[in-house]
């Protein structure tokens, strides 16, 4: 559970720490914080503008993503701070593991000599490890939430309707430091997140298929075939879509980062710079990597469930329909033209939003492998649209009809 040991480097249990505790403590604290967690989420007086909470980008109808098709929320201390990326659903990451440069696994669980690279993590860049980690980016981005710090964060909280449940919580000093506060705050989120019943509930059809609760139509089973097929789809191979070998229901990513060359999108801000470069795993947002050049173009591979209720998909928004993220991956490199602008002597500016020199980072696993223009394309119309009818049960029970 999150937050319930302390760290090795604390000096002695606190309100913040408490330490080692028994098991049925343990879950009451666990129970304690979630719904303080659930009360901080909702709550905007924790913005700077007193007008954003964590639910208006992660909305949970939405599965704790966003309701609009916009590219990038719009934030800060007075509302008028575009983002750079679009917001990712808050759900199914309760299995992801810390960011690793290289993270050794196979299909056979007693094999592990092979490196599957950069994996883990969470955010487009893998940068947070953890829920905690994750809630503190939003809460101080001048793009987000827009508190200039910590302190700015924790005033809010001792205003707030539940500043004595924090304090219950935490400890009836916890004000008295506003970074001890703080890391009580994210704390409180984390675990919130943790929540099987908002944040990984495992009720879509899907799940009941596998469990021999459901029946899947000729067209799902169809794009289902064609989403393992690693000679057409070939989505399974990164959107992992069979139980793993402890029973665990498939999380529908492997955790891995990508480069697949989205094409560039003129409707976020940020681009209308044109020296301006989103490059994910090495920058600008994540630094520690910062000018590792075979990390550069690296984006988080998400989960495929609930996929179907977005609006805009990949980190740039760039695509606002599931249909044609699917297609793109059919015929990225059969057909550029289709995807990409044309320069001002008439050839296709391929792969716009990544410069050449990262090109090498480029996947070309199927269904890419080696297509060139006018190629046949990996997936056939009809074929798109089994996949497509597929990821149409990815969709938890409690979002069916939104």
């Amino acid at each position: 559970m999150v937050g319930l040991t302390a760290p090795a480097n604390t000096a002695e249990p606190s309100g913040v720490h408490p330490g080692p505790m028994s098991r049925q403590d343990a879950f009451a604290r666990a129970d304690a914080l979630t719904a303080l967690g659930r009360q901080m989420f909702f709550d905007p007086s924790l913005s700077a503008s007193g007008k954003q909470a964590c639910s208006s980008c992660h909305d949970p109808n939405h599965a704790f993503g966003p309701a609009s098709a916009s590219p990038v929320e719009i934030g800060g201390a007075k509302l008028d701070q575009p983002g750079v990326r679009t917001v990712p659903s808050l759900r199914y990451l309760q299995a992801a593991p810390a960011f690793t440069e290289h993270f050794y696994d196979s299909e056979d669980e007693g094999d592990e000599s092979v490196d599957n690279g950069p994996t883990g993590g969470l955010t487009w860049d893998g940068r947070a490890d953890h829920g905690k980690d994750q809630a503190r980016i939003p809460l101080l981005s001048s793009f987000e939430m827009g508190n200039k710090d910590e302190a700015e964060v924790v005033a809010s909280l001792r205003k707030a309707p539940y500043a004595d449940a924090f304090k219950a919580a935490f400890g009836a000093d916890v004000f008295d430091d506003p970074k001890d506060a703080f890391d009580a705050a994210v704390d409180a989120l984390g675990t919130f997140e943790q929540s099987s019943a908002d944040f990984y509930p495992y009720s879509s059809r899907y799940d009941a298929f596998l469990a021999g609760k459901a029946q899947l139509s000729a067209q799902e089973l169809r794009g289902r075939m064609l989403f393992e097929d690693e000679t057409k789809g070939n989505c399974a191979s990164c959107h992992l879509s069979e139980p793993a070998n402890d029973g665990e229901p498939p999380q529908f990513t492997d955790y891995g980062l990508i480069a697949v060359a989205v094409p560039r999108n003129p409707a976020i801000p940020a681009n209308a710079d044109p020296n301006y470069v989103d490059l994910g795993l090495c920058g600008p947002l994540r630094t520690d990597f910062k000018g590792r050049a075979e990390y550069c173009g690296l984006f988080k591979t998400p989960t495929l469930r609930n996929v179907a209720l977005r609006k805009s998909f990949f980190h740039n928004g760039y695509f606002h329909a599931l249909r044609e993220a699917v297609a793109f991956y059919a015929s990225r490199d059969s057909d550029p033209a289709r995807w990409y602008p044309k320069m001002a002597d008439g050839t296709v500016d391929k792969f716009d939003d990544l410069p050449k020199a990262y090109w090498p980072n480029l996947n070309t696993d199927p269904p890419f492998n080696g297509r060139k223009p006018g190629d046949k394309p990996a997936l056939s119309d009809a074929e798109i649209d089994d996949i497509v009818a597929f990821l149409g049960t990815l969709t938890d029970a409690d979002q069916a009809g939104q």
